[in-house]
């Protein structure tokens, strides 16, 4: 990641994204906090719920077409109310839900998977007219190595497991300046 975020800026960020969501179900509009100079330049960031440790809602955009603070309430508005995986997050669930975000880095072309660091490089894999992402975290969650990170890229796009292994599959990666809520 080329730059860092102060802990006001995550701080920010999170009330934005909470504010978005809480604001949603109240059927007003929301209250942002007043954002920082670099919350302000375009970039690419996802929010994704956890409810009692399990994934709630995950959505993001990653090419970089609006300000940081914008780019995180719509992805909040999105993880909570319109993640085809999930149920619309209800007024019951709200302070269940615990809130993380993944700013991230440009996407970067790979030559070889090797250029993969597990942990801090997400996946971003295309092949025909399928593409899938994960975030760098999700193969620390689970453990995986790098061939299995690849693996569970290539089904998340709906492609057979083995599809990074050929030259028509494109891959590019990113790192993610990750934080969450911290909850009592």
């Amino acid at each position: 990641m080329e730059f860092q975020l102060t802990p006001e800026e995550k701080k920010i960020l999170l009330q934005t994204a909470r504010q978005v969501i809480t604001a949603h179900l109240e059927k007003r509009k929301p209250k942002y906090p007043e954002p920082t100079e670099l919350l302000k330049k375009k970039c690419g960031a996802f929010v994704t719920l956890h409810k009692q440790g399990k994934l709630r809602g995950c959505i993001g955009f990653v090419i970089a077409s609006k300000p940081l603070i914008d780019t995180v309430a719509e992805a909040a508005q999105s993880s909570a109310f319109g993640d085809p995986r999930f149920p619309a997050l209800t007024a019951r669930e709200v302070q269940q839900i615990d809130i993380e975000i993944s700013v991230l880095s440009p996407l970067r072309r790979i030559e070889s998977v090797e250029e993969i660091r597990v942990g801090e490089h997400g996946i971003m894999l295309r092949s025909g007219f399928r593409s899938g992402l994960l975030l760098p975290q999700v193969a620390t969650e689970y453990g995986w190595d790098r061939d299995t990170f690849l693996t569970h890229t290539c089904n998340k796009a709906g492609l057979s497991g083995e599809c990074w292994r050929s030259p028509d599959t494109e891959i590019e990666i990113f790192s993610a300046v990750v934080f969450g809520e911290q909850r009592p």
